[in-house]
């Protein structure tokens, strides 16, 4: 039987896929990747995202992402609920009328980026923050977060309007920090980050922590593993570009964590399909994972 996984974060509708988009889902398809959830990351690309979504059966969640939020207005969150509303909405069969949205994201808290941390654009982050987690609490939505300097800020904001769970994306806080959002309904999520050597803090959480915590994500075309990395002195002297990550990375990125765990890649893939399927329970309805 082949192995199964869940590319439980990536951006198949980035500019960077604009060529090969199918291609690109057909590769990793082909390598056993059996769904990617796609968030959206700002209003303007919901609607396209869900088209794409529904055109080829993959999970999509919808949020306004920390970095887009400089350029978001408060209209964005009323077309956000309208969107989860459609999709939410019973048909005559009484089930949701679009089943691929699986949660609300990618939201969240960015205090790396140093024009996001002067105090107008944090205060305008944090509103926008706890609106959309107002609205998965509404709409019974897990949520997926990005943390990126910014996980006891962002549990702050969960521990005062507590939702369905979800996942902390591209985790890299501490062990404790981790530990607080397990205790909150979420597993981490783990990727190319992981695979580097040097990503001693990383490699030792995705170690220690219980399996079940954790879940599979490559942020494609973000956050390449380090084979695909290239240095800039690389990519000036050889011509070489960036690697561009994809979904197809990911049973590559799972034999990683397979190896610093010392389980069998099965062992590890079946579990992050159905840490998953637990904290993104919607995506049960998908029919390629219909047999988890």
């Amino acid at each position: 039987m082949t192995v199964q996984w869940i590319d439980s974060h990536c951006h198949l509708d980035a500019p960077e896929f604009a060529h090969d988009r199918l291609e690109v889902l057909k590769r990793a398809q082909a390598q056993g990747v059996a769904a990617c959830v796609m968030p959206a990351v700002q209003a303007k690309d919901f609607e396209p995202l869900r088209q794409f979504a529904r055109s080829t059966n993959q999970p999509y969640a919808l949020g306004i992402h920390p970095l887009y939020v400089p350029q978001a207005q408060v209209s964005d969150l009323a077309l956000l609920e309208q969107h989860l509303q459609s999709a939410l909405s019973l048909n005559e069969e009484g089930t949701a009328s679009d089943p691929r949205l699986v949660a609300l994201g990618e939201i969240g808290l960015d205090f790396w980026v140093p024009s996001l941390c002067e105090p107008a654009m944090r205060d305008k982050q944090e509103f926008f923050y706890n609106a959309q987690l107002k609205l998965a609490k509404t709409y019974k939505l897990p949520v997926i977060l990005h943390v990126r300097k910014s996980a006891d800020a962002l549990l702050k904001g969960l521990r005062r309007c507590q939702v369905q769970g979800g996942i902390a994306h591209a985790f890299n806080g501490s062990l404790q920090q981790a530990q607080v959002f397990v205790e909150l309904g979420f597993a981490l999520g783990f990727g190319g980050a992981m695979t580097y050597e040097r990503a001693l803090q990383l490699r030792q959480l995705a170690t220690t922590l219980p399996l079940d915590a954790i879940v599979l994500e490559t942020d494609a075309p973000d956050i390449p593993p380090h084979w695909l990395y290239r240095t800039q002195s690389q990519r000036q002297s050889e011509g070489l570009p960036q690697g561009r990550n994809e979904p197809s990375q990911l049973p590559q990125i799972g034999a990683v964590l397979a190896q610093l765990r010392g389980a069998s890649i099965e062992h590890v893939a079946t579990a992050t399909v159905q840490n998953t399927l637990r904290v993104l329970p919607r995506l049960q309805s998908i029919s390629s994972l219909s047999s988890h």
